[in-house]
């Protein structure tokens, strides 16, 4: 088992609730911290919740660990107002990396959007972009920007507009290919995997995008070495005795066995041999 731990935030959403529950479940993290304005369904022996108002977060609300993951994001609708989705789409996730880099944090990887750009003409868009400009300009050790197309998945409240747009990348998936294959939907539970992918096993680099192609296509290494061990270590046929012994085998086994040949001789006392008490003289 691994020593890593890891901090999540946004681990009540889509990909959040799902990232949690595969971390906890590999083997190379011992302790998963989640950061949380309420507590999370999910239950497991390597998980701490702390229950906090990102708000007021402190320094000290935030331990070291190997990696921080940020699914933190809502929508404008959702929000209520433009002030408030900038507050948990920008302003939270600023201020847990600035923090997180006091703490020493090494890696941060945190999910944006697929046309994030701060000069984007889309208001949701542009909002991403800006924070993938301030969290660069932060100079963290290490920056890992994750950029999902739409995301599908089992959400606890119902999104129309996501709806409708599952339904409709659903019908032109066979469409989107070359250029237009970075469109397609993907699964939350997919981004959340790709992202322990990223930490555990990606090159370091001060910063990296993943785009949603990629995404798709990142897994975990396949241990073939491992079964080929295995498949040589139950191969009963391979590791049989064999029924005759060839010339060579008999040569040195009857050396092995040839007791007559490395007989040890009785030891000979001299009988003549007399020996006297020391009062005699």
């Amino acid at each position: 088992m691994g020593m890593r731990a890891a901090i999540v935030v946004g681990a009540t959403g889509l990909t959040g609730t799902s990232l949690v529950a595969q971390l906890c479940e590999n083997d190379e993290y011992i302790s998963v911290t989640v950061i949380a304005r309420q507590k999370p369904a999910f239950e497991h022996a390597k998980l701490e919740v702390k229950i906090r108002n990102f708000d007021t977060l402190e320094e000290n609300d935030i331990e070291f660990a190997h990696e921080l993951y940020c699914c933190l994001g809502t929508t404008k609708k959702k929000a209520g107002s433009r002030e408030v989705f900038e507050k948990v789409d920008f302003e939270y996730p600023l201020a847990i990396a600035s923090l997180a880099k006091k703490r020493g944090i090494p890696h941060m990887l945190v999910i944006t959007a697929m046309g994030a750009n701060a000069n984007s003409l889309f208001y949701y868009n542009r909002v991403k972009g800006k924070l993938e400009h301030a969290l660069k300009e932060l100079g963290l050790q290490r920056l890992s920007i994750i950029r999902p197309s739409l995301l599908i998945g089992a959400r606890k409240d119902f999104r129309f507009g996501e709806k409708v747009g599952q339904k409709v990348l659903k019908f032109a998936k066979p469409l989107l290919v070359g250029p237009l294959k970075r469109s397609r939907a993907i699964e939350a539970s997919q981004v959340a995997k790709a992202m322990i992918v990223i930490a555990l096993y990606s090159k370091e680099q001060p910063v990296t995008i993943y785009p949603s192609q990629k995404l798709v296509s990142l897994d975990f290494p396949k241990l073939k070495d491992e079964q080929a061990s295995r498949d040589n270590y139950f191969n009963w046929e391979k590791n049989k005795l064999p029924n005759t012994i060839d010339e060579d085998s008999k040569v040195n086994r009857d050396v092995i066995i040839n007791r007559d040949k490395f007989k040890v001789t009785e030891s000979v006392v001299d009988k003549e041999v007399n020996f006297k008490r020391r009062d005699e003289k």
